[in-house]
């Protein structure tokens, strides 16, 4: 096999609990087969055989449900999970070990000329359904939630979620606590029930959670 073809098939073993073997994943997995023909798609785009690439790669669009334009830059180690629905622009360029799920487009606004398809850096995972559109960048180490949709470049190892206004900074220390977030928020809506009915609720103490965690830490 080529370096990219082992690098795609490591990705699918390395990053699905279900891959049990690398014949298994070369044979039936259609992110792998998509990827593995996109190789000679694009070669032949690039050497001026433009009606054999498509053809190429409307085939393999038929056989897996993945359609990526055969202009499209694809590096190693990426990994398509399921795969259906997945579009993957002409100028869209994605970078090494980019995990893609389905339903996943990789597309333009209609407004540009040239470059009109995100370009995808090293690391990042795009969930189900996310639409990234237009010619900007997702930064190294980002992450795409699930159905988001991204119309502006997103700076490395962030987190986009909802209609992409909203990006986190991902903080590779301090990660958010979700027992801790909730509390917070049940907190907050005793406070409320107690302000509309007189009643004094009893409620969680956030404040020696957080002093738990904090002498576990220093231990």
């Amino acid at each position: 096999m080529s370096g990219y073809l082992k690098s795609y098939v490591a990705a699918a073993m390395e990053k699905d609990p279900a891959a049990t073997s690398k014949i298994m994943v070369l044979f039936t997995y259609p992110g792998v087969k998509a990827l593995m023909w996109h190789r000679p798609a694009n070669w032949c785009y690039r050497h001026k055989m433009k009606f054999l690439a498509r053809v190429i790669s409307q085939h393999v669009r038929f056989w897996t449900g993945i359609e990526i334009h055969p202009g499209a830059t694809i590096g190693k180690g990426v990994f398509i999970d399921h795969g259906a629905g997945v579009v993957i622009g002409e100028t869209a360029e994605v970078g090494n070990n980019v995990t893609l799920y389905q339903g996943v487009t990789l597309g333009g606004t209609g407004k540009d000329a040239g470059k009109r398809h995100p370009t995808i850096e090293d690391n990042v995972v795009i969930a189900a359904g996310a639409k990234v559109l237009g010619p900007f960048t997702v930064g190294k180490g980002s992450k795409i939630g699930a159905g988001s949709v991204v119309l502006k470049p997103v700076p490395e190892n962030c987190t986009v979620v909802g209609d992409g206004k909203r990006v986190d900074s991902l903080n590779q220390v301090e990660l958010p606590d979700p027992v801790l977030e909730e509390l917070r928020r049940i907190n907050a809506r005793l406070t409320q029930i107690e302000n509309l009915s007189g009643i004094n609720c009893s409620r969680y103490s956030i404040a020696n959670e957080e002093n738990t965690k904090s002498t576990e830490t220093t231990d």
